[in-house]
């Protein structure tokens, strides 16, 4: 919906100043291109950009209550606000408009903190409380929307996005170093840290209330998996009344709404679901790439927009169109993410802005309901394990050396896990224990460098999920830590990030949070059974959703990078890669990067290690010489300065 920002000096008789505030909230003209807003009151200021979708006359930020005590500034939406708004009035206060926004602050006048425990929906917003000069900001409860903050022992800087908090001239572009191999090991960066140091994520289901230099934060929601007996008919019908109900609720808009079809399982049935629920005709948007061999989405998409009577718009992208966005993807994501993904993202809502304004999507389905196929690949590993007991050694052997006949990475990967206690190998969806900088660290880190990676340090990020809560069963607690991680961290920053670039807003469904809630109550045998995944979630979605697309196999949204990276990128990746800029950075030896994209030139062994070490040095060119966007950004045809 908007970009905010804002910051709170400690010294009270230091104003913020309102050009600052003005040149912060400039950087995210983008989540907002439609009003800007400010407001200052000595030590603090709140600045904000507006991407109008409810209320469009009188939904101008900040906001205040009654008598201008308390200012809030607010991204993103919130679902239950009319039933909020009720209680507000009944509760004698006045409301001078029809948004969302304005219900957030007289709920923090009623219920202090406990507020966000009230609100339904997506959003980051930051609250200036001058009675008590205190600075509350918040975060949703599963990290829909970002929010970021900057904190000395002179003031807190906060913002939607990084770029706003490094307009400030108190806050220095540095590098985190430390987080480099966090980087690496996920090909994203979960938890708090970002590469920027001191640079923190406000977590998701947390607020933080800041006052005197000091910051308190409290984490106000987390997912409790608490499987319940139920009947798989009962819960069925449960999954699809509070889905629909779900649906009808992301549908709210005064503006045109539409649907990304990937041509998978979600987003049909997001889609579907909304039939009858607004009075715009459907549109839906797909993209597809200008490569042999590579899974063609459309022609699902186009199956599901023709059952559900949508205007399908498509459009191609080659591997050009990939390589010349790449560095300004860097610029928008801001944290370096080995997701392809993103960019094909980036594409489809480019087009997708021609005609709406709001989009819905399938994001949050297969991490409530145990859709990716390693859930299940894992859950037998460990059921197989536990059924050979001392044997297993011996198993992991005979594994191993059939591996070796097969040629299959797949089988080998978890050959080496049998002896491997589940605890000491999962840490996420994206980490591979086989990855080039987790099985050969040193071969590829310089020797100075690499004295100082701490790989107890980089995991412990995820680490702590295992050990924090512990749902019953296995596929519980991989959701659990996916859910905590991947999700907000790489899929929801992606899905932010890439919309707002196009200032579309993206709303999710799936990850209402009393959805999760259901999902997570549910017996793991409901998610996955026998070799089937999302089984309860396919089954309630029989009729709905068309056979041909309930029934094939998950795809994935396959972005054909690593062939062009080996072929027609190739020369761009290695002028990246080898430039001296590049080696001059000292992380990695030459010798160990020529090793790397050898064997996947040749073998097509590390597709994602090539693609992240480029993703992360870009992101040094762009950030740490303070490029605006502006600034000439280069592509595959642009020469590389050395």
């Amino acid at each position: 919906m908007c970009g905010i920002c804002g910051k709170l000096n400690f010294d009270r008789a230091a104003s913020v100043s309102p050009a600052l505030l003005k040149a912060m909230a400039d950087t995210i003209v983008h989540r907002g291109p439609d009003d800007e807003g400010y407001y200052t009151s000595g030590p603090a200021g709140l600045g904000f950009r507006r991407l109008s979708i409810i209320d469009l006359s009188t939904g101008h930020q900040p906001i205040s209550n009654e008598d201008g005590s308390v200012w809030v500034v607010f991204n993103g939406e919130i679902y239950n606000y009319k039933e909020l708004r009720e209680y507000l009035l009944g509760k004698g206060h006045v409301l001078k408009t029809q948004t969302d926004t304005e219900v957030i602050v007289h709920l923090y006048e009623e219920l202090g903190e406990a507020c966000v425990e009230k609100l339904r929906g997506m959003f980051a917003f930051a609250i200036w409380d001058d009675r008590q000069k205190v600075m509350f900001i918040a975060r949703d409860r599963v990290g829909i929307k970002p929010l970021y903050y900057w904190m000395s022992d002179k003031c807190l800087v906060f913002g939607s996005e990084i770029k706003a908090i490094l307009a400030d001239p108190d806050v220095t572009a540095d590098v985190a170093p430390e987080m480099i191999d966090r980087f690496l090991s996920f090909y994203f960066l979960p938890g708090e840290e970002t590469l920027f140091r001191n640079v923190l994520k406000l977590a998701p289901g947390c607020c933080m209330t800041v006052k005197d230099g000091k910051a308190k934060i409290r984490q106000y929601w987390d997912l409790q998996f608490s499987p319940r007996e139920q009947s798989l008919e009962k819960a069925e019908q449960e999954l699809m009344s509070l889905l629909d109900e779900v649906v009808q609720q992301h549908m709210i808009s005064d503006v045109p709404v539409g649907f990304l079809l990937s041509g998978g399982v979600d987003s049909t049935a997001m889609m579907g679901l909304a039939v009858g629920k607004t009075d715009y005709k459907l549109s839906s948007f797909t993209i597809g790439f200008s490569a042999p061999g590579i899974a063609d989405e459309r022609p699902f998409a186009r199956l599901a927009a023709k059952r559900y009577g949508a205007d399908q718009h498509e459009m191609t992208i080659t591997a050009k169109d990939f390589a010349d966005f790449l560095p300004q993807c860097v610029w928008h994501m801001e944290e370096p993410v080995c997701e392809p993904q993103a960019v094909a993202l980036y594409y489809v809502s480019k087009l997708a802005r021609d005609f709406v304004k709001v989009l819905i999507s399938g994001e949050g389905g297969d991490e409530a309901f145990a859709g990716y196929p390693n859930y299940r690949n894992l859950l037998w590993l460990e059921r197989f394990k536990s059924a050979l007991g001392p044997l297993k050694r011996a198993a992991s052997w005979s594994t191993r050396l059939a591996n070796r006949g097969f040629q299959s990475a797949r089988v080998g990967r978890y050959a080496e896990l049998m002896n491997t206690k589940f605890e000491d190998y999962y840490y996420g969806r994206t980490y591979n224990p086989d990855s080039f900088f987790n099985d050969q660290t040193h071969s590829a880190y310089a020797p100075d460098f690499a004295s100082h990676v701490n790989k107890t340090a980089s995991l412990s990020s995820a680490r702590k999920f295992l050990k924090n809560q512990m749902p019953s069963g296995k596929v519980n607690r991989m959701l659990y830590v996916d859910t905590k991680t991947y999700l907000p961290d790489e899929l929801l920053l992606k899905a932010d990030k890439m919309t707002m670039a196009n200032s579309i807003e993206l709303r999710v469904p799936f990850l209402d949070h009393k959805f999760l809630e259901f999902a997570a109550s549910l017996p793991e045998d409901f998610k996955v059974r026998g070799f089937k995944t999302k089984y309860i979630a396919k089954k309630a979605l029989q009729g709905l959703v068309p056979k041909e697309i309930l029934e094939r196999e998950k795809a994935g949204f396959p972005v054909p990078y690593a062939s062009w990276m080996r072929t027609e990128l190739k020369d761009w990746v290695r002028d990246i890669l080898f430039d001296s800029e590049t080696v001059g950075r000292g992380y990695f030896t030459k010798g160990g990067i020529e090793k790397l994209v050898k064997q996947d030139s040749e073998h097509g062994s590390y597709p994602k290690e090539v693609f992240s070490l480029v993703a992360l040095e870009l992101w040094h060119r762009q950030f740490l010489k303070q490029p605006s966007p502006s600034e000439p950004i280069r592509t595959a045809d642009s020469p590389i300065a050395v």
